[in-house]
C-alpha cells in the first residue's frame, strides 16, 4: 500500500466489521428514517473501519474501488478521482452524479468541480468509523446534486471510550505517519472524541523531494438528553499531496488488441512527471505581475470547518438539524497531459529545421544534447503545461433540517418526513499555466530542457516553451468569482404493514448562480497572451512574446437560475424474515456548475442561459433487487437501468460535451462467514451506451469510455484472536479508451494483501502490500487510437508498495 489507514483493533466496539455490528443493517444515509435494510427498498453497503484498513487505501478514491457498483478511477494521488455508480458516465473528470458526504452533509456542493473534486478535501484516519453508500433510489430526493448516490464519511463520536496511537512507515518508499484518536465520556451525559494523523514523505512514486506533508485533527463533542442530543464538531486539514496525472506508456499491435509497455528508464507505476529539478514555476499571477510559484504545493488542500448537529422530540416529531460552515481553499499545481514525442521531431517541431537541444538545468545543465534518439534510452521529450491554480475560496455554508413522525394507521405505521435544505457554495479561483520541456526520466530526476533554432536564438527560456497554454494561446487562463445558492423541499411517506413497505418521496430544488469572469474565452475582443519581460534582462525573448494574461479590466457576468422537481417511489415485499424484495422508480438531476463556464449555453453579455436544459442534467432509475440475511451470510442482488443527460466541458480536450446515455445491468454483493473463515465480495455488470449526442453524432450508440462490462471485488480472509490474514481483489475488464471505440484499455486485477498479528493484548502489528503483483493497472489512455509515435499518455495505478503499522490500543 501507498498511504496506509491504520488498522483497527479486533475488539474495539468503533471497528468491527459491518457483518458483526448490531447497527450494520441499519439504513441511515439518503433515506428518511433509518430503518432495517431488508425493510428498506433501497441499495446500500458499509464500510467499517477494520474493514477500510485491510483494504489499505492509498486515498478517497482507492477505498471506493472496493464498493460494488461504484466506479472509482483513482490514479491521481489523494484527489481528483473520477467516480461514478452504476452505469452514468465519467465524460470529463471527478465526481459529476455522486455527491460525497462527511458526517451527512457534502463536502462540496459539486463533486467535479474543474481539478478540485470533493475527494482532495476528504482523508481517511483513525477518527473514521465507517462508510455508507446509498446507490441510487432516494440519494436522488434527500440529498441536492447527488441522483447517483451518496457516499458518507461518518466519523467516530466518543461511544466507545479509550483511543489509539499507531505509526506507520513504507518498507519500499519514502512516508513515515502516525494516526491517534481518543474517545472519553466527561460526564453520564457529555462525551468527547478527538482523532487526526500526521506524515511525510516522497510518496508511492519517485518524485525527488518529499511530496507528501501535512495532515488533519478532527474532534466533536456531544451532549445527550432525554429524547435526543447535540453535537458540536470541527475539522482542520492542512495537506499536500502530489498530482500524479498521466505517464508515457509504449503501445503496439492494433486498437483492438493493444500491447502496452513502459518507455527505457521510465517506470510508470513508480515514477511520474515531477522532478528535483522542476520545482518552481514562473508566470505572471493573478494580478498580471510576475510572481514565482512553488510545484511541491500539488494537491495543497486546506478545510476549516465547524458544525453543530442536533436531533430532538418535539410533540411526536423526531426533529434532526445538521448545520455546516466549511472554509476550503489551497492549491493545485500540477502537470496537464504532456505531447510526448522523440527528441528530434520535438526541436524541429518547437525551433524549426535545423534546431539543437541542451539541458536548461540539473546536473548537465548546458551541456548539448547530440544524439537525441538515444536520449535516456527512450529518446523522447515531454511538453508538459503545468496548471497553476489558486483555491482562494470553496468555502461553502450547509443547512438541512428534517422532521419525522410515525403514525398508528390501518394496522401499520405511517412515516411521514418534511424538510428544508439550503446550501451557498462559493467557487473564487485563479488559474494560470506555463508550458515546459522535459526529458522523459525517472526516478525524480527529469530535467529541463532548451531549444536554440538554427539561427543561434534561444526558443526556450529556462527550458519554458511559454508562460500560457502553448497549444492553446491565450485560452483557459481564468478568475472566476462565483456563488452558487441552493434551496430545496423535500418530504417523503413511507407506510409499513406486515410484510409490505410502501414510500415515496419529492424534493425540489431551486437555484441561483451569480458572479463575475475573467478570461479571454469569454470573447468580446477580450485579450489573453502578451509579450512581457518575465526575466527583467530587458529583451524579449521568444518564450516571452508566449505569455498568458488576465483580462482584469473587461469582466463577465455571470446570472442565471434554474428549478427542477426529483421523486422517488419504491415498495419492498419482506418474504420471510431472512429475504426481501424491491423495486424503485427515481428522478433526480444535478446542476452544471462551472462546467458549463464559458460554453455557448452562457451568455459572455449578461451571464444568461442562453440553453435552458444545460442549467442541469436530469437521470431517472429502476432498480429491482433481492436480499438475504441469515446466520452469518448476506446475499444481495439488483438489476438496475439508468438514462442520463451530461452537459459538460472536456477540461482535458477542452470541447463541449452535450449527450444523453442509457445503462442497463446487475448488481451482486454477499458475504459469508464460518468459522475464522470469511469472504465478502461483489460484482456489477453494465451494458451503457450513448444515446444522442449533440457534438458529435459519429459516438450515437458507442459504449462510453473507460465503462468496462464487468468490475468485482473480493475479500478472502481468516481471523482469529490472535491474527488476521488474507487479500482484497478488486478488478475490471477490459473498456475503451475514448468514446470513438477504436483503442481498447485491458482489464486487471489489483491484489492488496494483510497480515495482522496482535504479539499481546493492547499491540497490534500489521504488514499490508498494495498492488502486491505490481500489476500495471490503466484507469484512462488520452489517444483514441495508437498513435504514429507509438507513445500514448496514460492513467496508471500505482504499484506495488508495502508498510508496517504498529497500533498501540488504550
Amino acid at each position: 500500500m501507498a498511504e496506509t489507514m491504520p488498522v483497527a483493533a479486533p475488539g474495539d466496539a468503533d471497528a468491527q466489521p459491518a457483518s458483526s455490528h448490531k447497527d450494520a443493517d441499519t439504513v441511515t444515509t439518503g433515506v428518511a428514517k433509518g430503518r432495517d435494510r431488508l425493510d428498506s427498498a433501497t441499495s446500500t453497503s458499509s464500510l467499517r473501519e477494520a474493514d477500510i484498513a485491510k483494504l489499505a487505501p492509498q486515498s478517497i478514491g482507492e477505498l471506493m474501488r472496493d464498493i460494488p457498483g461504484v466506479r472509482s478511477e483513482a490514479s491521481n494521488g489523494e484527489g481528483n478521482a473520477n467516480i461514478s455508480i452504476r452505469g452514468l458516465p465519467i465524460a470529463t473528470a471527478g465526481a459529476k452524479f455522486v455527491q460525497l458526504q462527511e458526517d451527512g452533509l457534502p463536502v462540496l456542493e459539486f463533486g467535479d468541480m474543474a481539478y478540485t473534486a470533493a475527494d482532495m478535501f476528504l482523508r481517511a484516519d483513525l477518527s473514521l468509523q465507517q462508510v455508507d453508500v446509498i446507490r441510487g433510489g432516494s440519494a436522488s430526493t434527500f440529498a441536492s446534486n447527488s441522483p447517483g448516490g451518496i457516499i458518507n464519511f461518518i466519523s467516530k463520536t466518543g461511544e466507545t471510550e479509550g483511543g489509539a496511537v499507531a505509526l506507520s512507515t513504507g518498507l519500499d518508499y519514502d512516508q513515515y505517519r502516525a494516526d491517534f484518536d481518543y474517545g472519553m465520556k466527561l460526564s453520564d451525559t457529555l462525551r468527547l472524541h478527538v482523532g487526526g494523523f500526521y506524515r511525510q514523505g516522497e510518496g508511492p512514486r519517485r518524485t525527488g523531494y518529499d511530496a507528501q506533508k501535512g495532515g488533519q485533527i478532527k474532534m466533536n463533542v456531544t451532549k445527550t438528553f432525554d429524547g435526543g442530543y447535540i453535537r458540536l464538531y470541527g475539522k482542520y486539514l492542512d495537506d499536500r499531496t502530489p498530482y500524479y496525472e498521466t505517464v508515457p506508456l509504449r503501445v503496439t499491435g492494433t486498437n483492438g488488441d493493444p500491447q502496452y509497455s513502459a518507455v527505457a528508464n521510465f517506470d510508470p507505476t513508480r515514477d511520474s512527471i515531477l522532478s528535483r529539478y522542476n520545482q518552481s514555476l514562473t508566470l505572471l499571477g493573478p494580478d498580471n505581475s510576475v510572481v514565482t510559484d512553488d510545484v511541491r504545493e500539488g494537491q495543497h488542500a486546506i478545510v476549516k470547518s465547524l458544525g453543530v448537529e442536533a436531533q430532538l422530540n418535539v410533540g411526536g416529531w423526531t426533529v434532526m438539524e445538521k448545520f455546516r460552515f466549511a472554509d476550503i481553499g489551497g492549491r493545485f499545481v500540477g502537470s496537464l497531459a504532456p505531447v510526448i514525442m522523440p527528441a528530434a521531431a520535438t526541436a524541429a517541431t518547437y525551433g524549426g529545421v535545423g534546431a539543437t537541444l541542451s539541458y536548461a538545468n540539473g546536473p548537465q545543465a548546458g551541456t548539448a544534447i547530440t544524439n537525441p534518439a538515444g536520449l535516456n534510452g527512450n529518446g523522447l521529450l515531454a511538453a508538459t503545461t503545468f496548471q497553476d491554480r489558486r483555491i482562494d475560496s470553496l468555502a461553502n455554508v450547509t443547512n438541512d433540517i428534517r422532521a419525522s413522525r410515525t403514525w398508528n394507521i390501518g394496522g401499520g405505521e405511517l412515516t411521514t418526513t418534511a424538510g428544508f435544505y439550503a446550501s451557498r457554495q462559493s467557487i473564487d479561483t485563479n488559474v494560470m499555466f506555463t508550458t515546459k520541456l522535459l526529458e522523459v526520466r525517472g526516478d525524480g530526476r527529469a530535467a529541463l530542457v532548451n531549444i536554440t533554432n538554427a539561427a543561434g536564438q534561444p526558443v526556450t527560456l529556462d527550458g519554458v516553451l511559454s508562460y500560457d497554454i502553448y497549444f492553446a494561446p491565450g485560452r483557459a487562463r481564468r478568475r472566476t468569482y462565483i456563488d452558487y445558492g441552493i434551496n430545496a423541499p423535500f418530504g417523503s411517506v413511507n407506510y409499513h404493514i406486515g410484510k409490505v413497505a410502501i414510500g415515496a418521496s419529492l424534493r425540489y430544488d431551486f437555484g441561483s448562480v451569480n458572479g463575475t469572469l475573467f478570461s479571454a474565452d469569454a470573447g468580446g475582443g477580450r485579450v489573453g497572451r502578451v509579450s512581457r519581460d518575465i526575466n527583467g534582462d530587458g529583451v524579449i525573448s521568444i518564450a516571452e512574446t508566449r505569455v498568458g494574461i488576465t483580462p482584469l479590466s473587461a469582466p463577465a457576468p455571470l446570472d442565471y437560475d434554474y428549478r427542477y422537481l426529483s421523486y422517488s417511489a419504491g415498495v419492498n415485499y419482506r418474504i420471510a424474515d431472512a429475504f426481501a424484495v424491491f423495486g424503485r422508480y427515481s428522478r433526480g438531476a444535478r446542476a452544471s456548475a462551472d462546467r458549463i463556464l464559458f460554453t455557448p449555453s452562457l451568455s459572455q453579455i449578461d451571464g444568461s442561459l442562453l440553453v435552458p436544459n444545460a442549467a442541469y442534467d436530469p437521470v431517472r432509475q429502476a432498480e429491482i433487487g433481492a436480499k438475504f440475511r441469515r446466520s452469518g451470510l448476506t446475499l444481495n442482488l439488483t438489476g438496475f437501468w439508468a438514462k442520463a443527460q451530461d452537459t459538460n466541458l472536456d477540461t482535458g480536450g477542452g470541447g463541449v460535451i452535450s449527450r444523453q446515455y442509457r445503462a442497463y445491468g446487475a448488481e451482486f454483493e454477499g458475504g459469508i462467514r464460518r468459522g475464522i473463515f470469511g469472504l465478502t465480495a461483489g460484482a456489477t455488470y453494465t451494458k451503457a451506451n450513448i444515446v444522442a449526442d449533440g457534438v458529435n453524432a459519429a459516438v450515437i450508440g458507442n459504449v462510453p469510455r473507460h465503462q468496462a462490462s464487468v468490475i468485482f471485488q473480493a475479500t478472502p480472509q481468516l481471523t482469529t484472536d490472535r491474527f488476521s490474514l488474507g487479500a482484497v481483489f478488486i478488478g475490471t475488464t477490459g473498456s475503451y479508451a475514448q468514446d470513438t471505440n477504436l483503442l481498447k484499455m485491458p482489464g486487471y486485477v489489483t491484489t492488496n494483501a494483510f497480515v495482522q498479528f496482535r504479539p499481546m493484548q493492547r499491540l497490534l502489528l500489521s504488514l499490508n502490500a498494495n498492488n502486491l503483483f505490481d500489476v500495471t493497472a490503466l484507469t484512462g489512455v488520452d489517444s483514441a487510437a495508437i498513435p504514429a509515435s507509438g507513445v500514448v499518455n496514460a492513467r496508471v495505478l500505482n504499484g506495488r508498495t508495502t508498510a508496517l503499522t504498529a497500533r498501540l490500543d488504550f
